[in-house]
């Protein structure tokens, strides 16, 4: 049964290729309806989640099992009236570092998934997975020319920023020339100064992007909501005269952060952020639905088993991704509790950003191809699969997300011999010792390998929030103790991870980053571009993990070349495996498993949750499409 339910959710993401594709590669964009129809920081880690843990046999019971619940409730948890026009939701990724300062959304260390941009700000287009369609929001539609170097954006009219201010085309283009003034220090501001070589307003509702080259996908990676979130407006008479790096965007009083959206912030602290209806939303006179919750909640309460606790007592209306025996125990207690899927697997399979085993590939000895491939043959996927996933996930061939249109681009490179999966998938402890003491290291009296008096350890940190990351790691590091590596993993606080990583601070780790893809490859494949090397403890925006050299500037430069053609050009195969032969070859990230999410919805209060029988949109809650399932949201009326 779960390989059947696989081969249906892999099926109905099908329609993506075809529908993505024609939207992208110029012409007349056909919007979807305007409003859609009812039917993928916190505080420093402690010194218990700093220790390098142990590697877990399987599941134990209290991971299972839900726990009492914290003493300290949700703002509107105790019951009541207020309970029933409460919407309370899980905060994806950890605690708030610094509650005041996280509403800049361009800044490095911002958080935009606690609520943020799921019902403040607002994106110009959602791509819906399920159909495959561009959904118009804030834009009404973005038209490319026939050589995809111009493109035009129709804003929709009658739009307004929460104080009332009209939103136009002024926005977009002090957003964008923001941007590209302050590259690479913002948020995609490197990708902006890339591509845009001028920005121009034609008239209120109307926008002009000239492209230094052709972009087939602009609209797609930038401005849609492919992935997460997306490219957002700024309100140009806020932000018009404040410097842009250090501007907090915070001010309650003063109606900061200010949004389109249908939500105020109304009050932050590290665990929890509340916000308000503002039913002064410009969308109910362009035809949506003022969303029903007067309150939506985000709250982070430790633990998943202290979080499962929650919505066994009603006090969680949506959780973030668990185990399949922590699911199993809270539906026993709660049977008001759903998912994706109402049978196995369960979870929404798979989410875009696969899981991998990611090196600093500038850090000694994990910078020589090698010993990053002994590495690999020491990585158990079927154990992974088994203990840490419980089954109910897939082991990667690839970077890839398992999509149809880019699993046939891995098809054709494994059948014409770039990618081989076998070597790719072989776990073989005998070959790996080979491989490491060639390199001279030799076992010393505690059984772990050593060269010139230095053990050979790896360090390999983890998401605080992500339990599916944080138990990948725990296998690995059983397996590289086994073999006489002295790895370790510990968590990190969520902003501290990111920031880490993005500067080169760590040696390795479990993480999702390579996601960008969905359709075509460039988008992950730009990920590895070489073009955006930095030296270590200067932030990067791409090649975050540092892969340098011949090959790795080779394949940079098959992937603009990839960059330039339109979607479905016949020339991208044989590009791609060329890059693709070189990356098997240095091997910079590690495919480990595709990624599966159980994201469990409590419909004791709130109703019409997405699922695979009423496939509105796809599940993940700490998108930025939470818009378009805001809009179907029906509450039941229970106190």
């Amino acid at each position: 049964m779960r390989k059947g339910m696989r081969i249906i959710t892999i099926l109905s993401l099908l329609v993506i290729a075809v529908m993505v594709m024609a939207a992208c590669g110029g012409g007349e964009a056909t919007p979807a309806p305007a409003a859609p129809a009812a039917t993928e920081a916190p505080a420093a880690a402690t010194e218990a989640e700093a220790a390098p843990t142990e590697a877990p046999a399987a599941a134990t019971e209290a991971e299972a099992t839900p726990t009492e619940p914290p003493t300290e409730e949700p703002a509107a948890a105790a019951g009541g009236s207020e309970r029933s026009k409460t919407l309370i939701m899980d905060i994806d990724g950890g605690r708030l570092q610094d509650p005041e300062g996280v509403w800049n959304p361009y800044v490095p260390g911002n958080r935009r998934d606690q609520g943020f941009h799921q019902v403040c700000l607002e994106p110009l287009f959602i791509l819906n997975y399920q159909t495959g369609e561009f959904i118009p929001w804030l834009g009404e539609s973005f038209t490319a020319n026939e050589t995809l170097d111009q493109w035009t954006l129709k804003l929709r009219e009658g739009v307004t920023w929460q104080d009332g201010v009209p939103f136009t085309a002024d926005d977009v283009v002090f957003t964008i020339q923001t941007l590209i003034d302050n590259a690479p220090e913002l948020g995609d501001s490197a990708a902006m100064k890339n591509w845009v070589k001028s920005v121009e307003k034609v008239d209120d509702l109307t926008v002009l992007f000239t492209l230094n080259q052709p972009n087939p996908r602009f609209q797609l990676d930038y401005f849609s909501v492919k992935i997460w979130g997306s490219i957002n407006m700024m309100p140009k008479h806020i932000w018009e005269g404040q410097d842009p790096l250090t501007f907090k965007n915070f001010d309650l009083a003063a109606g900061l952060p200010m949004c389109t959206g249908p939500y105020k912030l109304a009050s932050t602290s590290p665990t929890e952020v509340v916000w308000k209806r503002h039913d002064d939303w410009w969308g109910v006179k362009a035809g949506f639905k003022l969303p029903e919750p007067e309150t939506i909640i985000w709250t982070w309460a430790g633990p998943p088993e202290t979080r499962a606790a929650l919505m066994a007592n009603g006090q969680l209306d949506s959780l973030m991704d668990i185990t399949l025996g922590a699911l199993q125990a809270l539906q026993a207690q709660n049977p008001n509790v759903i998912t994706w899927f109402a049978e196995p697997p369960f979870a929404w399979v798979p989410d875009p950003c696969s899981r991998t085993f990611e090196f600093n590939n500038s850090v000694a000895p994990w910078d020589d191809p090698e010993m990053r491939w002994a590495i690999n043959y020491l990585i158990d996927r079927d154990k992974i699969v088994e203990i840490a996933y419980e089954n109910t996930t897939l082991k990667s061939r690839h970077f890839f997300p398992a999509y149809p249109p880019l699993d046939a681009l891995v098809d054709n490179a494994i059948a014409a011999g770039a990618w081989n999966l076998d070597k790719l998938w072989t776990h073989d402890p005998a070959l790996a010792a080979q491989i490491i003491e060639g390199k001279g290291y030799v076992k010393n009296a505690n059984g772990y390998y050593e060269k010139d008096g230095k053990e050979l350890t790896l360090d390999i940190t983890t998401h605080e929030a992500f339990i599916e990351k944080q138990r990948i790691a725990q296998v690995i590091v059983e397996d590289l103790q086994a073999a006489g590596i002295n790895a370790s993993t510990r968590n990190e606080a969520g902003s501290t991870w990111d920031e880490n990583w993005r500067n080169g601070n760590f040696e390795a780790r479990v993480g999702w980053q390579t996601c960008g893809s969905v359709n075509e490859p460039w988008a992950s494949m730009e990920q590895f571009n070489a073009k955006w090397l930095k030296p270590v403890g200067e932030r990067a925006d791409y090649d975050a993990w540092r892969w340098s050299g011949p090959k790795a500037e080779e394949f940079g430069k098959l992937t603009d070349e990839i960059g330039t053609l339109p979607l479905g050009d016949p020339k991208i195969q044989d590009l791609f495996n060329q890059a693709m032969t070189i990356y098997m070859e240095e091997l910079p990230v590690i495919p480990v498993t595709q990624a599966k999410k159980i994201i469990p919805f409590d419909t004791t209060y709130w109703t019409n949750w997405p699922t695979f029988d009423n496939q509105y949109i796809h599940p993940p809650t700490w998108w930025q499409h939470f818009h378009v399932i805001l809009q179907n949201l029906t509450a039941t009326g229970a106190q």
